[in-house]
């Protein structure tokens, strides 16, 4: 564009001054000047004082520049060689530039520019004038959007305004960086909101504090080596593993939000679903937990580095966590497990939502406008398989799959092709609205939606977790029976793999009777215990149920005797006669108001138990088992 005389600075095109790059375009390889700048000006930048190489302004000619950013032979100049070269191998050693970051409205002039003016001074490898010289353009651009303050634009005029230092004072370094890395990602305005940047301190400190307590009662956690981890240490273990290299990819893709939510929310998310999960059953293993804090505090560390550094201290390490190497995966991420995991998870969370809105319904429908009871039962319908018709519009939707968008087409399109097959005809009301399901899940869960079958055994994964489930859905007793065996004709059709149905009631699901559990080790406080026992009904079961109802920590194992010869006799504790050891896999039953046990493995079939059965604790501290006296 022409220039007029109240124009701007800027740059004149040497070659027709009637033209000028303006300044904004013009500044774009200034990064250059950055890898020798601190030896020619040492910190003065005004250039009245030389740096460290005692080069003055006037000797850096256009020769030496030439050598500095392009090589060749040493220039005619009086300053030493030894100091070009040293100026050279700082710009070869630093350039090209990795990454170049900068604002979204700097796309149309500057960062285009940016490109433009690099491959004019550097032509790339190979061309005409460009020598043997490596590629000096730009690796990469980062553009990112416009910060926001508690979601307005930020205006002195307005006083919505925040200064860093200001930041610092209110939330700390760690507290402004984390609400900063929380505040957006990308092209998208980076909001940065004081309430959430309060929350985010709030849950630093928390973590402090957490982590200061499983240091001083580490001596109470579980210690097995990963040969004994259980079912859950497992599942733990590989969920860090996927938490480190998806906080790992973040990072390098420069989405700090992305790595913040993954490396620390995420993470602390599967911390507390494993504290959750092995309350039942032993509690948390220290190996884990000490694993956990110690990724913990590298993954945050680019983020929150001096509460990271504070608690890689706290675990005795030598030396600053700046110069700890980056968390390696301790094998290969097990995709089945992460999938049993998340379903686990999201199985109970939707059991507790649907029991609330029971209640909920309930207590509407009330005439009398009290609380109506709670039910204390539950079944758990699970499906092993889809019915005919539900596999064969998979089976069509899997070759309707368009495979590179992972998208399916229309409805009105995929219904032109279902309608087609017979077997289909006799349930289009009940089609569509599985096909929208569907659809939903493939979004989700990717082609994984489609497939007939679980990549996991549905049932054992809740049979695994069975004392997990009842806990947290507060019921005296949880039932997992195979969708097939249900009365209820609907349930039948709508239970689907991966959708388990549950039904709660005030009743339970099968004949039981009340037995007398007595516990007869001397310095245990755990004594005589009323237990109902189920049809059906395995030592393993009963013993899960004595530790519910008793408050038995995890951390112990059960063993059942039952009596001989009387069961009403009093226990003689260190006697064990006339008592016989119950197996983990025998199985009860009720007759005629009878309480029988099948114990194949103790030479026991349909023996009369009685009212009365003994239990014993092994409690387990850290690898070290303590029992009674006789054991």
């Amino acid at each position: 564009m022409p220039v007029p005389e109240s124009l701007w600075p800027g740059t004149l095109i040497p070659w027709d001054p009637k033209f000028m790059i303006e300044s904004l375009s013009d500044s774009t390889i200034y990064m250059s000047y950055y890898t020798v700048a601190y030896l020619l000006q040492g910190g003065v930048v005004n250039g009245s004082t030389p740096g460290p190489l005692g080069i003055c302004p006037e000797q850096m000619t256009v020769a030496v520049w030439d050598y500095v950013f392009f090589g060749g032979d040493l220039p005619t100049t009086d300053i030493p060689p030894e100091s070009l070269r040293k100026l050279r191998r700082e710009f070869s050693y630093w350039y090209p530039v990795d990454l170049r970051v900068s604002g979204k409205d700097l796309i149309p002039n500057h960062l285009t520019y940016f490109l433009y003016n690099h491959q004019a001074i550097w032509p790339q490898p190979g061309r005409e004038g460009a020598g043997q010289e490596p590629c000096r353009w730009p690796n990469a651009i980062r553009a990112n959007g416009h910060l926001l303050l508690n979601s307005e634009k930020m205006s002195k005029s307005t006083g919505n305004f925040l200064t860093l230092k200001q930041s610092v004072e209110r939330f700390s370094a760690d507290g402004t960086r984390l609400a900063l890395a929380d505040a957006g990602d990308g092209l998208e305005d980076a909001n940065f909101v004081f309430e959430m940047a309060d929350a985010g301190l709030l849950r630093l400190h928390s973590q402090l504090e957490w982590v200061k307590e499983m240091l001083e009662c580490r001596d109470k956690l579980r210690c097995d080596p990963p040969d004994n981890y259980t079912y859950h240490d497992r599942l733990f273990a590989n969920r860090i593993n996927h938490l480190i290299q998806l906080t790992d990819a973040s990072y390098h893709d420069t989405m700090y939000r992305e790595a913040l939510k993954t490396g620390f929310y995420d993470l602390q998310a599967a911390r507390d679903s494993y504290r959750d999960l092995t309350a039942p059953s032993g509690g948390m293993n220290w190996n884990l937990i000490r694993r956990f804090i110690e990724v913990q505090a590298l993954l945050l560390c680019p983020i929150c580095p001096h509460i990271s550094e504070h608690i890689w201290a706290l675990l005795g390490n030598e030396g600053s966590i700046m110069e700890a190497r980056w968390p390696s995966l301790e094998g290969e991420v097990n995709e089945t497990l992460l999938k049993e995991g998340d379903y686990l998870l999201t199985t109970a969370h939707e059991f507790r939502v649907r029991l609330r809105k029971m209640m909920d319904i309930r207590e509407k429908k009330s005439s009398t406008g009290k609380v109506p009871p709670r039910p204390e039962y539950g079944v758990v319908y699970v499906a092993q398989e889809y019915p005919p018709w539900q596999k064969l519009a998979l089976t069509k939707l899997r070759e309707l799959l368009n495979k590179a968008e992972n998208s399916l087409p229309e409805n009105k399109v995929i219904s032109e092709v279902l309608k087609k097959e017979d077997l289909l005809k006799t349930h289009m009301k009940k089609l569509m609205p599985f096909v929208q399901y569907i659809k939903q899940s493939l979004s989700v869960k990717g082609t994984e939606a489609l497939d007939l079958t679980l990549s996991f055994d549905e049932k054992l994964t809740l049979l695994g977790n069975l004392n997990y489930l009842t806990r947290s859905l507060d019921l005296k007793e949880l039932w997992i029976v195979n969708a097939a065996e249900a009365t209820d004709p609907k349930i039948r059709e709508e239970c689907q793999p991966g959708k388990p149905i549950p039904v709660f009631s005030e009743t339970a699901h099968k004949p039981w009777l009340q037995v007398t559990a007595v516990n007869p080790q001397a310095c245990v406080p755990y004594f005589t215990v009323p237990i109902p026992v189920y049809h059906d009904d395995t030592a393993s079961t009963v013993g899960d149920r004595i530790c519910r109802t008793s408050s038995v920590p995890g951390n112990v194992e059960i063993e059942l005797r039952r009596y001989q010869k009387d069961a009403r006799s009093i226990p003689v504790a260190g006697d064990s006669s006339g008592q016989a050891k119950i197996g983990a896999r025998s199985q009860f039953s009720i007759s005629d108001g009878c309480l029988y046990l099948s114990d194949p493995e103790n030479g026991a079939t349909s023996v009369a138990v009685g009212s009365h059965l003994q239990y014993l604790l092994y409690f387990i501290l850290c690898c070290a088992v303590w029992t009674d006296v006789e054991h």
